[in-house]
């Protein structure tokens, strides 16, 4: 059967003949079972990228009612919206952490065309987790909220953070992820942050750990790796990079996974734009500002201030022939 034309296209005779068609066919077709790395076929439990998405959306409505979804909520009304949305959300986020689950299992024990009844008991267990999670992820992303408006003199209100920030939305994206993180939840995350990336410039990988009140500013170009951990009340501007300096190898050559590779740091820093800070060991104190555009491979002690040289300036008058 010929796939169905999306609705609203044209159906457009192929220029190639039926015997050419069956000869790149039958080639793409191979090249198709040949590498592994790029397929999987009859894989309905594999995560669906626009599920979690959609998931995402019904999230927004719960984590910034108002903003995000029906506008006409009443306090008398609030607890059975509340219970719907959760009921709406609960179902697909099972399905797509169960099939994340036993995506992970593939090389172990079970088929793609196997059942994997643990798999479906940790998918419960970690959906009701994450549901018990939400008040505790509204009371922080309340409180980054607040930092964006306190450190941005050109906000007017909080609620202008929560529609035009796109600190405000990598964040709170990052906080749900970073909680299916924490559960050990495979490919759903990453799929989160991706999707928070493409749509803010904001690259926030959900094993970060970040303190409380985070304001990322501007934002276009942060880059923040796996294993940094990120204090209270600090700030960063666009294009900063909190990455990683090295990669070590085992005695194979292959890459160490797992260790401490990206700085940390402490309460109260600030990093402005075009900085980079890299490596597991190096720890920016409490209360430190870092300048636009330093390359910092080492430890800061609390209470500093760290500058990269001045650019030179020269100065020309203008010819006559530029006026």
């Amino acid at each position: 059967m010929a796939p169905e034309i999306p609705h609203g296209q044209p159906s457009i005779e192929s220029p190639l003949s039926g015997e050419r068609l069956d000869v790149l066919a039958s080639a793409i077709a191979q090249s198709i079972k040949d590498d592994q790395r790029t397929r999987h076929l009859t894989t309905d439990y594999l995560p669906s990228r626009r599920e979690v998405i959609g998931i995402l959306e019904r999230l927004s409505w719960i984590l910034f009612p108002g903003f995000n979804g029906p506008r006409t909520i009443g306090n008398g009304t609030l607890q059975e919206h509340t219970r719907q949305l959760i009921s709406g959300i609960a179902g697909p986020l099972f399905h797509q952490i169960a099939g994340a689950l036993r995506y992970a299992k593939e090389s172990g024990d079970i088929e793609f065309d196997q059942h994997c009844p643990d798999c479906d008991v940790r998918a419960r267990e970690i959906v009701d987790h994450f549901i018990a999670s939400l008040p505790n992820l509204r009371e922080k992303l309340s409180l980054d909220v607040q930092a964006a408006y306190d450190g941005d003199p050109a906000a007017h209100h909080t609620d202008e953070t929560i529609f035009c920030y796109p600190g405000i939305r990598a964040l709170w994206m990052h906080r749900v992820a970073h909680e299916m993180y924490k559960q050990h939840v495979p490919l759903v995350p990453r799929m989160i942050a991706e999707h928070a990336h493409e749509l803010t410039g904001i690259d926030i990988h959900p094993g970060a750990t970040l303190g409380d009140s985070f304001f990322i500013d501007h934002g276009t170009g942060v880059v923040i790796g796996e294993t940094t951990v990120i204090g209270k009340h600090c700030k960063i501007y666009q294009g900063v990079t909190l990455g990683a300096r090295s990669f070590e190898r085992d005695e194979r050559g292959n890459l160490k996974r797992g260790t401490k590779r990206h700085p940390t740091l402490g309460d109260h820093v600030t990093v402005y734009a075009g900085a980079t800070i890299l490596g597991g060991d190096t720890h920016i104190g409490e209360n430190c500002v870092i300048a636009g555009g330093v390359f910092l491979t080492r430890t800061i002690e609390a209470g500093h201030t760290v500058r990269g040289p001045k650019a030179g300036v020269r100065l020309n008058e203008n010819r006559d022939d530029f006026n």
